[in-house]
């Protein structure tokens, strides 16, 4: 009976440490910046506050956004975003001020934690005459929001085929709105930049007949080659319904981004309890399948936070950061 009491008595002691380690960890109350509410970044981000706040004294509210460049500007002129989603091409662009940050300079008061999934550049229309880049010229074409990723995305793609913007009739709208636009007939095609299957193609596709255009391979070459950020992706035929052959284009990669400002001990707390369960975060979200910690410390050029740095050290990652 002695025994018996000395071990309830030590496994109360054991769930009492455990108890009091989740109590003493680091509490926040933060803001994350994301995309249009039909797109992957808001649903994603979700989940990904949703575990947090059942797992965690980390609590997030996810708030639709205008994409990248705004979330970036969000966190760091306007400070009313803690954390964000961005596309690693968006954020290498702020970070050193160049590309299309060029007139405003850089902006680099923000660390990354680390990177999610792959975001497919898709470029989607209803009309099936619409087989290349090149056909889009003259056409009505969402590009994204003003300053999203996409709309960024869009100027790299047309350059390859030596076309600009004003080549095209450009709308600027997000994922929800855009494929409203194309199931009304409003518009001819639209770019998308999100993990594929994106919610607002999928709600399309059940009403309209949809094709996805490819970059032929010798358009590929020039924007690899002039754009080096993205790298090429097959999106396999039945990603969509009716969508019965691959389409070739390019990925950049979708990344979770935070303020310089944020505590070193809450962006640890964040990035191990994303990293550290992300079979049970797959179950949530199918982009969780994508969370590893390679995807999510290779080929980024921003500095980490060094609160995701010390985690990565951890796991035999090192990583850049900045004093």
């Amino acid at each position: 009976m002695k025994k018996i009491l000395a071990l309830a008595l030590s496994l109360c002691m054991v769930l009492a440490l455990g108890v009091t380690a989740f109590a003493d960890g680091p509490s926040a109350n933060l803001t994350m910046g994301t995309g249009g509410e039909a797109g992957t970044y808001y649903a994603f981000g979700g989940v990904l506050s949703n575990y947090l706040g059942q797992n965690s004294d980390v609590k997030v509210n996810v708030v639709s956004s205008g994409g990248s460049a705004a979330n970036i500007t969000g966190i760091v002129v306007d400070g009313i975003f803690d954390l964000a989603t961005v596309q690693s091409d968006v954020m290498t662009y702020a970070y050193n001020g160049t590309n299309t940050f060029a007139d405003v300079g850089a902006m680099s008061d923000f660390r990354v934690l680390g990177g999610l999934y792959a975001e497919t550049v898709q470029i989607v229309t209803c009309n099936p005459d619409i087989k290349s880049v090149a056909d889009l010229k003259g056409k009505s074409v969402c590009v994204g929001d003003v300053g999203s990723g996409t709309y960024f995305n869009t100027v790299d793609i047309l350059a390859a085929y030596d076309m600009t913007i004003d080549d095209v009739k450009p709308v600027y709208q997000s994922f929800g709105d855009s494929t409203d636009s194309l199931k009304n007939g409003k518009i001819d095609a639209a770019l998308l930049t999100a993990g594929a299957p994106t919610t607002a193609v999928v709600d399309l596709a059940t009403s309209n007949s949809v094709y996805l255009v490819s970059i032929d391979d010798e358009h590929m070459e020039k924007l690899l080659e002039a754009c080096p950020w993205y790298a090429s992706y097959t999106i396999p035929a039945g990603t969509y319904k009716g969508f019965d052959e691959d389409a070739v284009t390019v990925t950049v990669k979708a990344t979770l981004i935070c303020s310089a400002s944020l505590e070193d001990d809450v962006a640890y707390s964040i990035v191990s309890m994303i990293y550290d369960n992300a079979e049970a975060i797959a179950e949530l979200h199918s982009k969780g399948a994508e969370l590893s910690l390679e995807f999510a410390t290779e080929g980024i050029a921003v500095p980490f936070a060094k609160g995701a740095a010390r985690y990565y050290a951890e796991h035999g990652i090192e990583v850049d950061t900045v004093d």
